[in-house]
């Protein structure tokens, strides 16, 4: 396969620098700039988009508009559709962004043109014929605690979740999580990936590097095969919600970099 993605050294940007620098800078100035104003974020499994709130605070508060999918986890064919529903009502260039197996997802939805960018959050990049199974296998995560119902979907053991997918949130919060997890189906991750939009499209990736549900030397993997602007984070599989700020910065970045690089 040719490919024609712009090629770029994989680096770890100073996403901390920008995060904090984020409170002092003007609402309206980011979007003013960056000519980009519109955010797509995608959650991935056992959680929902209400993991992104202080992702999706920090954004709005740049100035730009922000929408969340909620894809139902019953089928890859559905999750990509629903991507694609909110995809179909952004008006202008859009930054997709994609956590866990929600990387997946932007990865096939993102050939839209709207998408100038891709910004993977501890997420699964594969490629075209490749499963997410097969890439989890590949490298296998730190957790052994996913359980299987009898009708064919995943979940994480509740008593194994604060350790595995969210150890720097505070216990009451992973408990809560826990409880409120959607089970995702298995065919979610065992059908292979169509098209990989990053093949195209500028990609950027976070690194998680205490992760248990992903194994970060996978990520690795996955972003150094992308040829994307890597940034690593300590921290869990949770990382856009223990550390919000220096997720957006990375989103920031990729919307700032779309107009330097003068996409249309």
């Amino acid at each position: 396969m040719i490919d024609n993605k712009p090629h770029r050294l994989s680096t770890v940007a100073p996403a901390v620098d920008l995060a904090s620098s984020m409170d002092e800078q003007p609402v309206e100035s980011t979007t003013h700039k960056t000519g980009i104003k519109n955010i797509v974020l995608v959650h991935g499994a056992l959680v929902d988009a209400s993991g992104w709130r202080a992702v999706y605070d920090i954004l709005a508060h740049q100035g730009y508009r922000v929408s969340l999918v909620s894809q139902p986890l019953t089928s890859r064919a559905a999750d990509v559709d629903a991507v694609r529903r909110v995809l179909d009502l952004q008006t202008g260039p859009t930054i997709l962004v994609g956590h866990s197996y929600g990387g997946a997802l932007i990865t096939e939805s993102g050939t839209d043109p709207k998408v100038k960018a891709l910004v993977y959050v501890a997420a699964l990049q594969p490629d075209v014929a490749e499963s997410p199974f097969e890439l989890l296998q590949s490298k296998p995560a730190a957790s052994e605690a996913v359980k299987f119902t009898a009708d064919g979907y995943a979940y994480l053991d509740p008593s194994h979740f604060h350790e595995d997918f969210a150890a720097d949130l505070p216990e009451a919060d992973a408990t809560y999580m826990a409880s409120s997890q959607m089970f995702v189906a298995i065919e979610c991750l065992q059908a292979p990936i169509s098209v990989a939009a990053w093949h195209e499209k500028p990609s950027y990736a976070i690194v998680a590097t205490e992760d248990r549900s992903l194994n970060p030397d996978l990520q690795r993997f996955m972003y150094q095969r992308g040829k994307d602007k890597v940034t690593e984070l300590v921290g869990s599989h949770a990382i856009y919600m223990s550390q919000p700020k220096a997720v957006a910065a990375v989103i920031l970045a990729a919307a700032r970099d779309a107009k330097q690089q003068q996409i249309p």
